[in-house]
């Protein structure tokens, strides 16, 4: 492609070559007026488009050759290959020995003198670009992901944690983390949420790294989303609908699979985008007078039928539901529900006082389902014990509104055991999370008692304090010896009543192998 410094012809790029590891076999000449470099422009453009090289031949006031500026894209660094992680982002031109640039700029000569076999060049750096990306997401491996955070300015010290948990999220999700970017803006870019260059920067790291999707970790509007998928060629998602994926993937019973999918299509109803506007009579009256439907109020109907339904059969299995508990409650046995942030321990916890084997993994949300047990304590009394889907900050409003029916089971609670980890640097967050998302349901009046799980991962005189600092009980739901203070508490609060020293020494004694109860 030749142009001047004004303008240039553009083919019709698709009837050309063009694939992840793959340029288009162009080359962009054109001129600069004052001999000035590459412009970012230039380099944009070369992204963007994917060419094979990029020059800027400067004049002179006579309108004669001076140099040429040259430059091609660069796959990512060595270094970045073998840790995983993006580079620190160098300020000004990047050079020739700057391997974690983008671009590789060659050395500015006389046109006369560009002396390059470009066609072993290109032919090495897609060689290159394939082995760096490896096998994409279509070939079987996972789906390679961007993770971007933006927070307004002055909020630097959160952006970490919400990173670390994204990370954790996408990694839950079976997406393989590539890069990660921050930045931090006075205000967010309305049509982009992220600044251009931000987004330039993206489109360029998303083509180095074969990235399939980038996740945001603030919720998008759906105009933002399509601009930045027409920018970057990239499927992009934001926090709220990973987290449904994840939920998607683990629902097993009928109860969490109607709530998820109700949950999923209140989530994608607004954000439906008319790709085929073409009207159709075969929706239309009595004899498809007038234009009839299009495809896309087609699809908004079917949603809002299929969310009707969904609706009606989230009821039909919260009638059941409230008659098991009726039956559960005409036995007269207190009810404990184990509530706290994803990946806290809560499931094997239960594992451990009930000797059960609930599915545990080192994983965010990998328990959904909730699941009742039988807890019977050392001076022969008995308590239903329940496990209940995880908290997360900022938890999707329409998936609180699916799960509703689900966390009545809540309601019933005489007490709710609240299970922290206390190995966790930002435990008192998720602690207030959760607390909040308990205020949300109207559960603030119901007794509750605090766990600091996971001690076996702190000094103990640390968690010690902050035990008498939350006025929690310490315990390791690994170590069945430290659970004996927990046993003790949970009577103390259901019965009201001190336990005799002999109950208490068989209490602090307490292992989960004597305490067998059918569930």
């Amino acid at each position: 492609m030749v142009g001047d410094a004004r303008a240039i012809f553009l083919p019709d790029f698709k009837r050309l070559r063009a694939g992840e590891s793959r340029f288009r076999g162009l080359r962009f000449i054109h001129t600069h007026l004052r001999n000035e470099p590459l412009t970012r422009d230039d380099l944009t453009d070369l992204s963007l488009l994917r060419l094979d090289l990029m020059v800027a031949i400067g004049l002179d006031a006579q309108g004669l050759p001076l140099a040429a500026h040259a430059a091609h894209l660069l796959p990512r660094s060595a270094t970045e290959e073998g840790n995983g992680q993006a580079p620190e982002r160098s300020e000004g031109r990047p050079t020739l020995t700057d391997r974690a640039s983008a671009y590789r700029f060659l050395d500015p000569v006389h046109p006369s003198q560009l002396d390059v076999d470009f066609l072993d060049l290109m032919r090495n750096l897609e060689e290159e670009f394939a082995r760096v990306q490896g096998p994409r997401a279509a070939a079987g491996g996972p789906e390679k992901a961007i993770l971007v955070n933006v927070r307004a300015n002055g909020s630097a010290g959160a952006a970490g944690a919400e990173m670390e948990e994204l990370r954790e999220l996408a990694r839950s999700s079976g997406v393989r983390v590539v890069d990660v970017f921050t930045q931090a803006r006075p205000r967010f870019d309305a049509k982009t949420l992220i600044g251009k260059g931000k987004l330039d920067e993206l489109m360029i790291r998303g083509a180095q790294l074969g990235a399939d999707l980038v996740i945001f970790d603030q919720d998008l509007a759906p105009a933002q989303a399509r601009e930045i998928e027409a920018a970057t060629e990239l499927k992009v998602i934001d926090r709220t609908q990973l987290i449904l994926d994840i939920f998607a993937q683990r629902a097993q019973s009928r109860d969490g699979k109607v709530q998820v999918e109700l949950a999923q299509l209140k989530y994608l109803l607004p954000r439906l985008a008319g790709r085929d506007d073409a009207l159709s009579r075969l929706t239309g009256g009595i004899g498809a007078r007038g234009p009839g439907e299009t495809r896309l109020e087609v699809d908004r109907r079917r949603i809002r039928d299929r969310i009707a339904r969904l609706e009606r059969d989230i009821t039909t299995l919260s009638r059941g539901r409230g008659q098991r508990r009726a039956r559960r409650n005409r036995r007269g046995l207190p009810i404990i529900s184990i509530v706290g942030y994803t990946n806290a321990g809560k499931s094997t916890l239960l594992n451990a006082l009930t000797h059960s084997r609930t599915r545990v993994e080192d994983r965010l949300f990998a328990t959904l389902d909730p699941s009742s047990k039988r807890l019977r304590f050392p001076r022969d009394q008995e308590a239903i014990i329940t496990d209940t889907v995880g908290f997360i900050r900022d938890l999707p409003k329409d998936l609180v509104n699916a799960f509703r029916a689900t966390l009545e089971e809540l309601g019933d609670a005489d007490l709710l055991l609240h299970v922290a980890d206390a190995s966790s640097p930002h435990f008192e967050s998720q602690i207030a999370a959760v607390e909040k998302i308990l205020q949300s349901l109207s559960l603030g009046a119901t007794p509750r008692l605090l766990a600091l799980n996971k001690i076996d991962r702190l000094d103990p005189g640390e968690a010690e304090h902050l035990a008498r600092r939350y006025d929690a009980v310490p315990i390791s739901a690994l170590r069945p010896e430290t659970l004996g203070r927990l046993v003790d508490r949970l009577q103390e609060i259901l019965w009201r009543e001190t336990p005799s020293d002999e109950a208490t020494q068989t209490v602090r004694g307490w292992a989960p192998s004597s305490a067998k109860v059918p569930e």
